[in-house]
């Protein structure tokens, strides 16, 4: 009996330096994130992490992220130095933080988070459906929103006839404004563009709109711009122009109106291409989507300071009023 009980003991010993040993080769995961804006800082705490948690990667157990924020001529740098460390996958936030993610290398599958121009024809996919490359994830098709954007602030500010699109840079965004002054031609409004590249020129840049008689300001889509939403829709309100913004949160910082897709849905889907690569699954296999639901906020506090009048149409149009 007590030679089977010291048999027995010397198993059960055995097992449990097996199991320490199993949870200590628990493997952990790398996430990089490379981005030219703020707003995917707020989100990465918010919603994107507690979602990779629940399919299992959790930060500080089994999952490290790295961020490197950046403007967008160092974006390059930064994605070198992300790629030197071995991520397992990288979430690139825009067209510049993607190209810069590519050159620095061909194998790390990207998820591009916001991705704000075509894809087949920037060359990140062969299509949306198989893109075949190492970059996926949420399409925005940020030209024609810039567009449509457009045409509901012309709805709402009817009586503005010439309009100004505040972009960030003229190469980067030339799709974007090609769009806008399409739909401006066939609105019968004039677009002139300024440009500020970082929060220092948007005093210059606002003062410059005044003085060229504007009316109204549509913000283009930029995640620089999209950061510094209350400085914008501040000096806006100053200059008492009324705003179109490309996220309905930026109406809640000042903007008179925010139309784009709805937010936290699209960091979900972020972290969801995140997972299922982590879990395996190729980049190139993963088809890229596009938003579907979209939500429409108006700020009538803003409104009010700049004495402008909306039309009741567009507030019953509203999913959201802010008072």
């Amino acid at each position: 009996m007590k030679r089977r009980a010291f048999i027995a003991g010397l198993g059960a010993a055995a097992a449990w330096p097996l199991t320490v040993r199993a949870q200590q080769r628990e493997r952990v995961w790398r996430l990089g994130v490379l981005t030219p804006g703020v707003t995917v800082l707020e989100a990465l705490p918010a919603i994107i992490l507690p979602e990779l948690a629940k399919q299992g990667f959790v930060q500080g157990r089994n999952l490290v992220v790295d961020v490197k924020l950046g403007a967008v001529e160092a974006l390059p740098q930064l994605a070198r130095e992300l790629a030197a460390t071995a991520p397992d996958v990288i979430i690139a936030v825009g067209g510049g933080a993607i190209r810069a993610v590519l050159a620095a290398t061909t194998t790390t599958p990207i998820v591009g988070a916001f991705i704000g121009e075509d894809p087949v024809a920037a060359g990140f996919a062969a299509s949306l459906a198989r893109p075949g490359g190492t970059v996926t994830g949420v399409v925005m098709l940020a030209p024609e929103l810039d567009a449509k954007r457009l045409d509901v602030l012309h709805d709402a500010v009817p009586g503005a006839s010439l309009i100004a699109a505040l972009a960030v840079d003229a190469n980067r965004d030339a799709p974007n404004i090609t769009a806008m002054q399409e739909q401006a031609r066939r609105a019968g409004l004039q677009l002139r563009t300024f440009y500020a590249a970082a929060p220092q020129g948007f005093s210059a840049a606002f003062r410059n709109m005044s003085d060229a008689g504007v009316q109204a300001v549509a913000i283009v889509s930029a995640p620089e711009l999209a950061g510094n939403a209350e400085t914008v829709a501040g000096l806006a309100i100053e200059a008492r122009l009324p705003t179109i913004c490309e996220w309905p949160w930026m109406a809640k910082r000042g903007c008179l109106i925010g139309y784009g897709p709805i937010y936290a849905e699209l960091h979900s889907r972020t972290a969801d291409y995140v997972s299922r690569i982590l879990h395996g699954a190729s980049a190139g296999n993963l088809p890229m989507e596009q938003p579907t639901h979209f939500s429409f906020t108006i700020n009538t506090k803003t409104a009010r300071s700049i004495g402008l009048e909306l039309p009741p149409g567009v507030l019953v149009r509203a999913d959201e009023v802010i008072e």
